[in-house]
């Protein structure tokens, strides 16, 4: 019996398309909560994900030259059109970069695309940014206008080569126009292309939930940027799986020789969107709990690492007006305690799907950054009776 669920499992992976990697649940890793249609960010109705990936050149670095992996991931709250949502942040660790934060913080609103990419590529995504919001009439008819471009990073200097700044306005393009409502691809793409995450390969990942609360339906979706974390302390639907593949190779590090760079250093970024009524200070709570979420799988906010986090909620259309009084909607926080646990759960499963996902990648000097075996992974969940 357990032979057939495998063969059946072995197909339905091998019949996903190119475009859609395997994910934890397609290969029998269970979670708690009920997952969206698409369970991904997008399941929030209006919220869009687009990716620009550059992979390029092979073995020992030259710096301008590659190899190169790397690229940008964009995110567009209420689809490709100027429409603020109440919007708060949070960092549990801050050895990382989120730019525009100040004023989302100070006006309860974030009013551009959220990108992320790799750290040294963090001034040209926001110049790019900018240009674009030119070029598209961002602000309508409004003649003079200010604003500050929501960009994160994590680094890829393991397989990337960060200092030839490969990133070009043209990438960010790219991810801009990508952007859809629809999957969300996965792994090794976007701003993730040359992320690490708990001793093996990483990137993006997401995943959503639907709660009801007094019999209304509500969406929580996550996407991260996952570059985190130890291979002892990785754990997967509470199995000590990091200690259980110790013998398993996760890594080849050719050079440089030696860096400050320490065992779990790294850094994630968070992203969390929600069609409940939530005003600024109780998405600043939604961000709170996101660390529950990371510290599940074994993140533990070391000090070479930037753990940042954005929440936001697409409700309330019409909250965001210059020039006259609005009324809005919101939850009660006597309520919002499901919101918290569909949080945790969501940036849990993403982070899992994003080493599902990723695959095996060399990058300079042939650093290679090894996939989690899925096999030696659901036969680690077996032995502790949790995996389907």
């Amino acid at each position: 019996m357990d032979e057939l669920k495998y063969i059946i499992i072995l197909l339905l992976v091998l019949s996903i398309g190119h475009s859609q990697k395997p994910r934890a649940r397609d290969i029998g890793i269970s979670f708690f909560g009920d997952p969206g249609k698409l369970n991904a960010i997008t399941d929030v109705k209006g919220v869009e994900v687009g990716h620009a990936t550059i992979i390029s050149g092979k073995g020992k670095n030259v710096v301008g030259k590659g190899p190169v992996r790397t690229g940008v991931t964009a995110i567009f709250p209420r689809g490709k059109k100027f429409s603020p949502v109440y919007a708060n942040w949070y960092s549990l660790n801050g050895n990382g970069e989120m730019t525009g934060t100040t004023w989302v913080t100070e006006s309860g609103f974030l009013e551009t695309p959220i990108m992320i990419t790799n750290t040294n590529s963090v001034g040209v995504v926001r110049d790019a940014v900018l240009k674009w919001f030119v070029d598209h009439n961002w602000y309508g008819n409004e003649e003079w206008w200010y604003t500050y471009p929501v960009v994160a990073e994590t680094y890829d200097g393991f397989l990337n080569d960060i200092y030839g700044f490969h990133v070009k306005e043209e990438h960010v393009l790219e991810a801009i126009r990508d952007a859809n409502p629809g999957p969300v691809a996965e792994g090794n793409v976007g701003g993730g292309t040359g992320m690490l995450t708990l001793g093996f390969k990483g990137g993006i990942g997401t995943s959503s939930r639907v709660i009801k609360i007094n019999g209304e339906k509500f969406v929580v979706g996550v996407l991260v940027q996952s570059n985190f974390g130890s291979k002892k302390n990785l754990t997967i639907s509470g199995v000590p799986v990091g200690l259980e593949l110790a013998d398993t190779l996760s890594r080849i590090y050719n050079a440089p020789p030696s860096n400050r760079r320490k065992e779990g250093d790294g850094s994630i970024i968070v992203i969390v969107a929600t069609d409940a009524p939530l005003l600024p200070h109780q998405l600043k709570r939604i961000a709170h709990r996101i660390p529950i979420g990371i510290g599940n799988v074994g993140g533990r906010g070391s000090n070479g690492s930037g753990d940042i986090f954005l929440a936001f909620s697409t409700a309330n259309t019409n909250a965001f007006n210059r020039d006259r009084t609005t009324s809005v909607r919101t939850l009660s926080n006597d309520l919002i305690t499901p919101l918290f646990e569909a949080t945790v759960q969501a940036v849990e499963e993403s982070i899992v799907n994003a080493m599902i996902a990723a695959e095996t990648m060399d990058g300079i000097h042939g650093n290679t950054a090894y996939a989690i075996p899925h096999d030696r992974l659901i036969e680690i969940l077996k032995k502790y009776n949790r995996a389907d």
